[in-house]
């Protein structure tokens, strides 16, 4: 009995990808043991994250970083400090921003469920450009920058922008609107790793503050994420994230390259990101998991991946009505398997396929995204040989109905 069923809770095979709802993707046992070790000792949290900072820095060229909660927690607390900036007062008002600053401007074809990270803080996101005609289901008018430019007012903190393909208008002409009012940028890149060299491409385009997932790509503790960027705009974060008891202003002895005691009026009291708190376990297996995270690793245990799924695809070749080939979660990501079905010929659809994988032994869930496309897709991140194997025979068995 493993530590699921121990509790009532059935285990299954998260073959649909990096999806929180199914448990993110698996952790490698250095993360683990990280975690493990950093549980028997305890560390300043203060301390914690300014050693975060340094590792973080390196790795994605930012001026300074923090860990955070997950990614839509990195959001939050980057909002809050655009809003903020070191102004004690407004740190201890937040979420109520009544009369101060607060509009964070967003390209109307970009904003999604996950703003609420944003509007969390206390901000009011702005929908940039307003369609000139009656736009067809499944198309965008997409926003320009002078759409953006016309939409900045002395209200406006901050900028939001998802860098995704094809992304309208483009990053670099965003950046430099920013630059020229003085309106930091924040992007939203959860989901952006892999290719590794993402980590650091935002920053170097010139992006204020971006933040990642932690487990996703990354492979580090599901719950924890990442905000980096400049400095000033880290340390308002980290200083609305932190427990602030204890001390009185004058004993506090914050890490001063991170915080910058010099800089504040006194201790902010217990801020926006209170609830967004990070254990020093998720911090050290996010820095070990990020550490792990190069380029020559990833491309080694990208192709070890994709070699599982061309042996599940090779029991396809010859089945009537299947098509079986490899393709990438996003370029230079990790591989995926679309097995298209032909229900006409084969005499039963993709979600037939699907709900009997669910339903069997053990319970295997895939990416449904393109079901109605007839593509069953296997996601690579959490397969080893073993479970490559079980998804390999229950796929094979569900799709020909032996």
């Amino acid at each position: 009995m493993n530590i699921y069923e121990r509790f009532g809770v059935k285990p299954i095979i998260n073959a649909a990808g990096m999806m929180t709802r199914l448990g993110s993707a698996l952790m490698e046992q250095e993360v683990l043991d990280a975690m493990n070790e950093a549980a028997k000792e305890s560390a300043r949290l203060d301390e914690l994250q300014a050693a975060a900072s340094k590792i973080i820095s390196e790795i994605t060229h930012a001026e300074a970083g923090m860990v955070t909660a997950g990614a839509a927690a990195a959001l939050t607390l980057g909002t809050a400090a655009c809003i903020t900036g070191f102004d004690i007062a407004r740190m201890n008002r937040l979420p109520d921003t009544t009369g101060l600053p607060n509009e964070v401007l967003m390209a109307r074809h970009q904003v999604s469920g996950y703003d609420h990270a944003i509007k969390a803080a206390g901000a009011k996101i702005v929908d940039v450009g307003i369609p000139n005609d009656t736009t067809p289901p499944g198309e965008v008018h997409l926003a320009t920058i002078y759409d953006f430019k016309s939409a900045i007012t002395e209200h406006t903190v901050a900028i939001a922008y998802a860098p995704r393909p094809g992304s309208s208008p483009p990053l670099e002409q965003v950046i430099a609107l920013g630059r020229n009012y003085n309106i930091p940028v924040i992007l939203d890149a959860a989901a952006q790793v892999p290719p590794v060299e993402n980590l650091h491409k935002f920053i170097d385009i010139g992006a204020d503050l971006v933040a990642f997932s932690g487990g996703k790509g990354i492979r580090g503790p599901q719950a924890s994420g990442i905000l980096c960027g400049r400095c000033n705009l880290v340390a308002a974060a980290v200083l609305q994230n932190l427990d602030m008891a204890g001390d009185s202003f004058d004993k506090w002895d914050p890490p001063s390259f991170l915080i910058p005691k010099e800089k504040l009026r006194g201790k902010p009291q217990h801020g926006i990101g209170r609830g967004m708190k990070v254990s020093k376990e998720t911090i050290v297996g996010l820095l070990v998991a990020l550490q792990n995270f190069s380029e020559e690793k990833f491309v080694k245990k990208a192709e070890h991946l994709r070699l599982l799924l061309e042996g599940i695809a090779v029991r396809f070749e010859g089945v009537y009505g299947v098509e079986a080939r490899t393709t990438e979660d996003y370029p230079r990501g990790y591989s995926m398997l679309e097995v298209k079905i032909d229900k006409a010929k084969l005499g039963r659809s993709a979600t037939d396929v699907v709900l009997r994988l669910k339903n069997g032994v053990p319970p295997i869930y895939t990416r449904e995204r393109y079901l109605q496309k007839g593509l069953v897709i296997i996601h690579s991140v959490n397969l080893d040989e073993e479970t490559a194997r079980i998804v390999g025979q229950n796929l094979y068995m569900a799709v020909t109905g032996k």
